[in-house]
Parts: structure tokens; sequence; C-alpha cells
């Protein structure tokens, strides 16, 4: 569905990614690990198209949105949903509107039909009567779900999410970790989640790659990072302080 070939990129001549190459699974949920600056947000916006690379290929469902015009990268984005790290609700907008919008956007709809289909959505979500309120009325909790069910309303075949769980107490991480669950087993999206949530997102994902410097140290099946012999990456997934240290 994504595939990253030799893909280089750099900010202020600084290295972020490094020759990196990567294959993400159709249909599955793929999660991106790795210390902090080591470029898993710079990657998943390469893989929508918000930064191109310096050099190398980003292929979405094999082409090259690298080399596309605007026009065309606009349409293979319709493939995307994407759930950003605070949400990125509209302030202005109540919670129907924000749900609505991309809706309203790209689709000819009736407002019957609209309105059905957003609160089909947030029911999903599991979340009712919040129609009239503005996201300042509303917990972070409460906001990623409102977030999630914009994303999928258009039913997009790839859904990116930037630290979905990222600033919740531990049980509504735990609940937004098992609604993306839900929803991914409903609607069959290939996902890509770039978290720190470990090792919890090792119970809901099917791939893992962990970055380092740039670059893929690892990937593989929850189960095989779990037991990689390679030293760095069990010192990041179990957080150990013993030893030499290779990510402070």
């Amino acid at each position: 569905m994504i595939k990253l070939v030799n893909v280089e990129k750099s900010f202020n001549g600084q290295l972020v990614l490094d020759r990196l190459s990567l294959e993400v699974p159709e249909g599955k949920i793929t999660a991106i690990i790795g210390p902090s600056g080591g470029g898993k947000s710079v990657l998943l916006k390469h893989m929508i198209g918000l930064v191109r690379p310096d050099r190398g290929q980003v292929l979405v469902d094999g082409e090259d949105i690298t080399a596309m015009g605007k026009s065309r990268l606009n349409q293979v984005r319709e493939k995307f949903g994407m759930l950003f790290q605070n949400a990125a609700l509209f302030d202005s907008m109540t919670v129907f509107e924000n749900v609505a919008f991309p809706l309203e956007e790209k689709t000819r709809l009736s407002p019957d039909e609209i309105r059905r289909q957003v609160h089909e959505a947030l029911e999903h979500v599991g979340l009712r009567e919040v129609d009239d309120k503005y996201p300042d009325e509303l917990s972070g909790g409460m906001k990623k779900r409102v977030g999630l069910a914009r994303a999928v309303l258009l039913n997009p075949r790839i859904i990116l999410f930037d630290e979905p769980a990222t600033g919740l107490d531990p049980i509504i991480r735990k609940a937004i970790n098992r609604l993306i669950q839900e929803t991914h087993d409903r609607f069959g999206f290939t996902a890509v989640i770039v978290t720190h949530e470990i090792p919890a997102i090792f119970e809901l994902c099917h791939y893992v790659v962990m970055l380092l410097d740039g670059k893929v140290l690892f990937e593989g099946s929850p189960a095989e990072i779990m037991n990689s012999p390679d030293p760095r990456v069990q010192q990041f997934i179990r957080g150990d302080l013993e030893g030499p240290l290779h990510f402070i």
C-alpha cells in the first residue's frame, strides 16, 4: 500500500531520514516507534505528501507521489484519513460541523444524509448528544474520538495516526487504542501509528518498525521485536537504564 525507497530528508543541514526504505503491509496496523527526534512524524508526513524527500521515492498504490503535481497529489490524498496528535479540530466549529466538514467539502450528499452519516460515525466512537459542543468543551479523550470519527467518515483506505494516545490518562489511552482496534476490524483500512505507547501498542498492531537516527533499525511482528537480540531494541522497548545507554 505504501512503500518508501531510499528516502532522504534534511532540515537546516541536519539529516532526519537517511536512505530509509520501508514497505507498509496492506490492511494491517503498523506501529512506528523509536526515540524522540528519530524521524517518526517526518516519515508520516512523507507518506501523505505533506513533506517531499530530498531524494528517494514514496509510492502509494504503486504511484510515486514525489513526482506528482498538486492536483494529482490531492486525488491520492483522498485515499487517506489522518488523526493528528492534538485531533486538529476547528475551534470555531461545533462537533457536528467538524465531523461533517469532509462530507460537505468532498460530496454532494443531502443535509439529511450528512446528518445521518455524522451521527453514525459519532455513535461508533461512543459519542452522543455532543453535536452543539465546541472543542474547548471536550476532554482530551473526547477530542480524539471526534477526530477519529472525522477520519473514518469517507471510508479511507489508509489512516495515519500521529501519537493518538499522547497526553491522556492510562484508562483513556487504553480506550482509544481499543477504539482504533475496533474501527480497524470494522473498516479494514491500512493503518500507520506513530507512538510512544510501548509495550501497549504491541497488543494492537500487526507489524512494528523501529527508527533510529533516521534509519530502520528493526521491522517485524510484535513477537519478533520482543525477542530481538539487538541490545538497542531491547533497551528501548523495556526502558532499561542498565548498561550502555544508546538513546541519551
